[in-house]
């Protein structure tokens, strides 16, 4: 275990089941690992953290996380929740708009929880392994989003608002059963790959091609 008395707090993997009461008073922290802990339940005092900046609750068996995470809103470099149970996030984490990196991987979400389009600092957002069978529309806020993994899902397409991402690099839908594409794909100025392996549902667009001829890399 990891401690001492600085900002940043390691608790991997120590069966604690719960975290203890003592981790909500350390009001300095701007760094907290509780991952593989075997934690089914979360203090609501975890929004007294206001100075977080990045906090790891992955591999745990949370079925929820409370609202007052997203008093958190000086999270900025990483919030992992992947690898729970985990069916839907609170609205408030719409708060979250500084933070670049969440991780929602490995739960059971069948479709992706509008909170996360309010995040708008985005740069890499992780969904893979869920069961969702669509994202929103509302994706077209995450304006400054680069990478998305949403592999191992149940999408069928992707929406027509994907196209209008302006920083959108990485898009991986591997192993999704894929029947479409939207064509305003071909609007997204840096689209550098599209990986789409271990999809067998897919007739490749006619437009695939130009967007490979403008240097997009797809990988079937």
């Amino acid at each position: 275990m990891r401690d001492a008395s600085g900002p940043h707090l390691s608790l991997w993997k120590q069966a604690l089941g719960v975290v203890p009461e003592s981790v909500w008073e350390r009001k300095d922290l701007q760094t907290l690992v509780l991952a593989d802990n075997g934690l089914t339940d979360l203090s609501d005092r975890i929004g007294d953290l206001r100075h977080l900046r990045m906090l790891d609750l992955g591999h745990n068996r949370l079925r929820r996380v409370p609202d007052s995470i997203g008093d958190l809103e000086g999270l900025t470099d990483f919030l992992y929740l992947h690898d729970n149970e985990l069916t839907a996030l609170p609205a408030s984490l719409m708060r979250l708009e500084r933070l670049r990196y969440l991780n929602i991987s490995e739960n059971a979400f069948e479709v992706l929880p509008e909170a996360v389009t309010g995040m708008i600092g985005l740069i890499e957002l992780r969904a893979t392994d869920n069961r969702l069978t669509r994202l929103p529309s509302s994706i077209a806020r995450l304006t400054r989003l680069r990478e998305l993994h949403v592999r191992n899902n149940q999408l069928g397409t992707l929406p027509e608002a994907i196209g209008s991402l302006p920083e959108l690099r990485q898009i991986d839908l591997r192993g999704n059963p894929v029947t479409s594409l939207p064509e305003s794909l071909l609007n997204s100025p840096r689209l550098e790959k599209l990986d789409l392996r271990w999809v067998t549902t897919l007739t490749p667009p006619d437009w695939l091609a130009e967007l490979e001829a403008r240097g997009c890399v797809v990988y079937f």
